[in-house]
């Protein structure tokens, strides 16, 4: 089987360093010519151009590009794909993405390896990077049940933990474990930066140790990833921001009235419940 990869990024380099690990034969293409030949050098793909063509005589093409482009991808790819050919992505919204692919080429699975680090680009792609981490894959009803078969034998191979769901299931359970810190460390980093005493702000800088570098970590990341999060997630992430919100000023409601033991409440309810959650991993 021959694998296709377009956008030789951290996760498609490191897809494309476990599949050829593996002995499949890995087709990877960029936009960047520099990035073709580094991926060529170090062992990520076996070809690697900037045309979609080189693609031809894939069996199987990750689209590894940002969210944004996934869609245009795809229209651009389906001249050269084969007629049984599968296509997948690895973007952290599923709806909207689902819903237009499966009309572009009816052996499209949506797909989500979350798997990751701080470091980004092709140099910081890493063998075994899905290992333990969830893979979700999200089929709809007009979903090829043999392209789903196909997928979910190949992306067993990097170890990782396969789930199933509807892409709107994805996008409701991702608000709140992805997207809404992501809005909501942000909103930290903001606030601390609006500290009008210089200072105060330049103490704070100082004394800032795990708990700030732990927190606000998620909303120092790639901002085009951030954006696209709350573009195509709208609606999910939106109703996970009102009912942060409302867990907030609640907790600001009981600071003002110096509610001591509902606050406590609150405190070992949250100690308990990500102890519980954490653990059902």
């Amino acid at each position: 089987m021959n694998i296709g990869i377009i956008g030789l990024g951290l996760i498609g380099g490191s897809l494309g360093l476990d599949f050829r690990a593996q002995g499949y034969k890995v087709l990877g293409v960029s936009r960047q010519q520099p990035t073709c030949d580094i991926a060529v050098e170090t062992g990520v793909v076996d070809e690697s151009s900037t045309s979609l063509e080189l693609l031809a005589t894939a069996d199987l093409i990750f689209i590894c590009t940002p969210i944004h482009l996934i869609v245009p991808t795809l229209e651009k790819l389906t001249p050269y794909l084969k007629k049984q050919a599968i296509v997948t992505d690895v973007g952290s919204v599923k709806g909207a993405i689902v819903d237009n692919c499966s009309q572009l080429w009816p052996n499209f699975v949506g797909s989500h390896p979350m798997a990751g680090k701080t470091e980004q680009g092709i140099n910081a792609a890493q063998l075994g990077l899905f290992v333990n981490t969830p893979y979700l894959i999200t089929p709809i009803e007009s979903t090829p049940k043999c392209a789903v078969k196909i997928l979910t034998e190949i992306v067993e191979k990097l170890g990782c933990k396969i789930y199933y769901s509807s892409p709107e299931e994805h996008d409701r359970a991702v608000a709140w474990i992805s997207h809404l810190p992501v809005m909501i460390s942000t909103s930290l980093i903001q606030a601390c930066g609006e500290e009008q005493d210089p200072n105060i702000r330049k103490l704070a800088e100082n004394l800032a140790s795990s708990g700030f570098r732990d927190t606000s970590r998620v909303g120092a990341g790639n901002p085009e990833l951030g954006l696209m999060m709350a573009k195509y997630n709208r609606q999910a992430l939106l109703i996970s921001l009102k009912n942060y919100r409302q867990n907030l000023d609640k907790i600001i409601d009981y600071i003002t009235r110096e509610q001591w033991q509902e606050l406590e409440e609150i405190l070992v309810s949250s100690h308990q419940y990500r102890a519980n959650f954490l653990q059902s991993k």
